[in-house]
């Protein structure tokens, strides 16, 4: 009998990348606190808060698969996170705007006795945004919940002039590579 495979994420992007995989799996929300290490490089960070999300729920469901993920937007070396407030949405996508950065999002899939964690690196460049752009597009409120304060998915794919790299690891979850892994757990789409 296969594994029981759960999301250890509340993200409704990962989840409906996960639906395109057509696999039977159940949510349970991981309790783990975003909290980055200041001595860890952003690749290290972005690996152990997703090994942390699953580890969290693969603890209490040891026969389960569990994939847990994490999303960083870098820009001259900082990781912007969820804004606050709107005043901080504001800041962060003033300083995206006309300009390239970096979107890390890593992936860990556990069980209880095999482990694999990888990561993937997406440049995205945002056309120059003027301050009605940026304050029609937070009264919508989508950035609010989102690293960096866009979602690329949505009305924050406006403001992106392009891509390098996997456009659902921007989105949340490198469905590709996930499935390729996943695959090393016996899961077969």
């Amino acid at each position: 009998m296969a594994k029981p495979l759960i999301l250890a994420s509340q993200s409704p992007r990962r989840k409906e990348l996960l639906d395109l995989l057509q696999i039977p799996y159940t949510i349970i929300v991981s309790e783990v606190e975003e909290k980055l290490n200041r001595n860890f490089s952003p690749e290290e960070n972005v690996q152990w808060l997703a090994k942390q999300k699953a580890k969290a729920v693969a603890d209490l469901n040891p026969g389960a698969i569990v994939i847990g993920a994490d999303t960083m937007v870098c820009l001259d070396g900082e990781c912007l996170g969820k804004p606050q407030d709107q005043e901080e949405a504001a800041a962060m996508l003033r300083r995206l705007s006309g300009r390239s950065h970096t979107v890390i999002t890593a992936v860990s899939i556990q069980t209880a006795n095999h482990s694999e964690t990888f990561y993937d690196k997406t440049e995205v460049v945002f056309w120059p945004l003027s301050e009605e752009d940026i304050w029609t597009y937070i009264e919508t409120k989508e950035p609010m919940d989102k690293a960096g304060a866009y979602g690329i998915q949505g009305k924050g794919a406006l403001f992106v002039k392009k891509i390098d790299g996997d456009y659902y690891s921007v989105v949340g979850l490198p469905i590709s590579k996930t499935m390729r892994v996943l695959k090393d757990f016996d899961v077969e789409a």
